[in-house]
């Protein structure tokens, strides 16, 4: 059995889209949800699906063995980063090498780096003009949005779509590769 576990820092829905692709599945299990924010609705997605979650603060994850601690006990085979905010820390990317994922909602290089997410990419998408946007799966390493890319995929960026019609179309996206993705990463 694969175990996958998921961080998340806001409402899941990518890591629930992840568990609902898993739950037929006797290989793969997601068996663990981290989350920096107490008041996550990922929070209350992980006990609709009886999965164990536990959230931290600041200090438990960049000051301690805590957090680095708690994911070598669930030994992930594939550590998910599914909306997670915070830039992971250089202890737990060195226990792990190449088994941290994220998704990016940009094609990066463009529209990564701290400050780089959800609505705030979608608005520089369209503030730019840009004919195309898309999502970018990529391995963390200790900068944002920096590690080696994985996966894009890309959608059209129309000129009269609004930083709300580009969220749309990565979200879709998101929900159709994140899923298969992890599959294949953890059938290698």
């Amino acid at each position: 059995m694969k175990n996958v576990i998921i961080f998340a820092s806001g409402s899941g829905s990518n890591a629930e889209n992840i568990i609902h692709y898993f739950n037929d599945n006797n290989d793969v299990t997601v068996n663990l949800i981290l989350s920096n924010n107490p008041k996550a609705y990922v929070l209350e997605r992980a006990k609709n699906h009886k999965i164990s979650a536990i959230t931290f603060n600041r200090t438990a994850f960049y000051d301690s063995n805590f957090i680095l601690d708690i994911v070598k006990t669930a030994k992930p085979d594939l550590i998910v980063l599914a909306g997670f905010l915070w830039k992971f820390p250089e202890n737990i990317i060195n226990a792990f090498p190449n088994k941290i994922i994220n998704i990016h909602p940009a094609l990066l290089p463009k529209y990564g780096g701290k400050g780089m997410y959800g609505a705030h990419v979608h608005e520089a998408v369209v503030a730019n003009k840009e004919t195309e946007s898309g999502i970018t799966i990529h391995y963390v390493n200790e900068h944002y949005d920096d590690g080696v890319t994985i996966f894009q995929a890309s959608c059209e960026v129309l000129a009269t779509d609004t930083a709300d019609d580009v969220a749309k179309k990565v979200h879709e996206l998101e929900y159709e590769h994140f899923p298969k993705i992890i599959d294949q990463l953890l059938s290698e």
